[in-house]
């Protein structure tokens, strides 16, 4: 469907009520989130362990500070792809379609990690995971923002329970693909993973026509004849020019994997640098929208730092988890991978609390400034705490996993403050021509954290943890209070949108 339509006419579509007082589409999101997050952080839960385990433990042997940078690069890569998403929908597909292609590379990429074909099958099912991942996720988001009405009170609480939904699938796939991982075979664990994309693809395909109505079917700023014919040329030179390049300098060394890194690390800030400004001075962005732009700026500075340091709970203190936390707790030995699960508990916990507490509130609720204001004060928390057991034991005795218990709590305080409301205010600062593609903007921060991640794990050591913990931590509270401060400037500039 090309034709731009209505949005109240794409509401009428939409059954109003069926699941939990919300849409009943959102059902349909919930579930097909819930099976992708299950494939991707079960793969992800032990992908890192997986690649600097020995070789007779089935591992790739790869350091564990490259494995650390590696793995925050492989995270931006996939946030970054979602501008190939956001630009699919908002020109070729629309965002239903676009959700569904997605799945289908995602699955074939677990599959691919599930031959033990070494690293050859990490870069494809890399190429595959990252690809599928920037169609879906933006797409799946962006199509919750159309079940609602734009002044629907009830759109953070619908946000809220979506984000649950990327927890619930986030907790169970390291109990069950962690433990088959670590404790069996890692491809085994990998295939457990592609089953997981599979019957989020499922539950997408039976319901979507049902419960979604027009919700996600529009393409919003859709090509004309003409452009198609030039951008696909474009594309395609595109690909043959970038096969030559990488023909050219990976067999003589002129592209390794460092310079990999730092090359993404690079891109991670200059391509939402560059979003903005091609948004800002687009012609169909209207005076209103530039705006709401400028307000969205600080906001997306936020959340870069905030991700900086919860994504280092799938990298930095994973490689802690396994190296420097004592695993034999109370007579039962822990996985390292189980960790992993510790945020995603938290937030299924506590995620229907703020929820609720936010429909509650109301128009009296904080807002969306003073939210991210609080999310970066709990995560700079976060590291604040971890400086204890290096100061009082020392870096060369094993610690209380109590400590990362209570990291990972603290940081889950913050991100249910940030993340859900990030999603829905992104929804409502986008300009109409963009709107798809300004989620692939949201998502855009946590690439940008990942990349300046694959630079900070290089400068931990254990010998200096307290300095690390210390200084991330205390950056990330100041920038917090700073927020606060800044908070009515930004709240002017959104021109009405709480």
């Amino acid at each position: 469907m090309s034709a731009i339509i209505d949005r109240k006419k794409i509401l009428e579509t939409v059954p109003q009520t069926g699941f939990f007082g919300h849409p009943k589409g959102l059902s349909t999101l919930f579930f097909t989130e819930f099976w992708e997050r299950f494939s991707y952080y079960g793969m992800k839960g032990i992908l890192i362990y997986y690649m600097y385990d020995r070789l007779k433990n089935g591992g790739l042997g790869l350091d564990p500070t490259t494995a650390a940078s590696i793995a925050s690069i492989y995270g931006a890569l996939v946030y970054m792809s979602g501008i190939i998403g956001g630009w699919v929908s908002d020109r070729l597909l629309g965002s239903v379609k676009t959700v569904f292609y997605g799945g289908v590379l995602i699955m074939l990429g677990h599959i691919a990690l599930a031959i033990p074909a070494g690293f050859p099958a990490l870069i494809v099912s890399m190429v595959l995971i990252v690809l599928g991942t920037g169609l879906l996720k933006p797409n799946a988001a962006s199509t919750v923002g159309e079940l609602y009405d734009e002044k629907d009170l009830r759109r953070d609480s619908g946000f809220s329970i979506y984000y649950m939904a990327v927890n619930l699938g986030a907790f169970l796939a390291p109990l069950i693909v962690g433990t088959v991982g670590q404790k069996y075979n890692y491809h085994l664990g990998f295939s457990i993973a592609a089953v997981g994309m599979f019957l989020g693809l499922v539950a997408f395909s039976t319901t979507r026509k049902k419960y979604l109505g027009l919700a996600g079917s529009v393409v919003h700023n859709p090509l004309t004849p003409d452009e198609k014919k030039s951008t696909f040329m474009k594309i395609g030179l595109g690909t043959i020019g970038l096969i030559i390049i990488l023909a050219a300098t990976i067999p003589t060394g002129i592209l390794n994997l460092d310079r990999f890194i730092t090359l993404v690390s690079i891109l991670g800030f200059l391509i939402p640098a560059w979003y903005f400004v091609m948004m800002y001075f687009s012609k169909k962005s209207t005076r209103d929208e530039r705006s709401r732009l400028l307000a969205y700026i600080p906001l997306f500075i936020a959340s870069i730092v905030f991700w900086a340091i919860e994504e280092q709970g799938a990298s930095l203190l994973a490689v802690y988890a396994d190296k420097r936390t004592q695993l034999d707790f109370g007579g039962f030995h822990i996985l390292p991978s189980w960790f992993q699960t510790l945020n995603p508990l938290f937030i299924v916990v506590f995620a229907p609390v703020l929820a609720s507490l936010w429909m509650k509130l109301g128009d009296r609720q904080p807002s969306t400034p003073v939210k991210f204001s609080f999310g970066l004060i709990f995560a700079g928390l976060s590291f604040i705490v971890m400086m204890a057991p290096a100061y009082f034991n020392g870096s060369h005795t094993l610690v209380n996993p109590l400590w990362l218990v209570l990291s990972y709590f603290l940081v889950v305080i913050g991100e249910l403050c940030l993340s859900p409301v990030g999603l829905s205010v992104s929804t409502k600062l986008a300009p109409a021509a963009f709107s798809a593609q300004m989620l692939s903007l949201w998502n855009l921060s946590d690439a940008a954290a990942q990349t300046l991640n694959a630079q900070l794990v290089k400068m931990y050591d254990a010998n200096h943890e307290v300095m690390y913990f210390g200084v991330v931590g205390l950056i990330s509270a100041v920038l917090g209070v700073f927020l606060l401060l800044y908070t009515p400037v930004i709240k002017r500039l959104m021109r009405g949108v709480k």
